[in-house]
């Protein structure tokens, strides 16, 4: 897991994994073991002001607020929803993240990302950006206030 969304760790990379102790490869050796010499020996570690950050999230004040945050994202997330219902606009997402992503009827995303840019100068995301499957949508993200 990552604090980057949950947290607005945006730019300052902070996570964990948990791999199970009972977790084994076909010759008994422990998947644990493999991943922590893969993770030592290609990742330095993060800073000690980022790991006090993370640890700050964590707690109950932390907690609390990310709550809040969060809670904000998605109405904001609802208002995105809104105003595609009220254009007439399909779209996916919104509930459970603060990501909706609309769809262009076969337009191309980049085409539309640069006309609202140029024209509205409003930022937003081509959904060609996140793979072939992407290409049709337009990602607008609740996260600006």
């Amino acid at each position: 897991n990552s604090f980057s969304k949950y947290a607005g760790f945006t730019g300052a990379r902070l996570g964990w994994t948990v791999v199970p102790d009972a977790l084994e490869y076909s010759d008994g050796s422990k998947v644990r073991d493999d991943f922590n010499r893969v993770m030592t020996t290609c990742f330095n570690g993060a800073s000690n002001v980022i790991q006090s950050g993370g640890m700050a999230c964590l707690s109950p004040e932390g907690k609390k607020e990310i709550d809040s945050l969060i809670d904000y994202y998605l109405g904001n997330a609802k208002i995105l929803q809104g105003l595609a219902d009220d254009l007439g606009l399909d779209y996916i997402g919104g509930d459970d993240s603060p990501y909706v992503f609309v769809d262009l009827k076969g337009h191309s995303s980049w085409d539309t990302f640069s006309t609202i840019l140029e024209e509205c100068q409003v930022v937003t995301i081509p959904g060609a950006g996140f793979g072939p499957g992407g290409e049709g949508f337009l990602r607008f993200s609740a996260f600006a206030p």
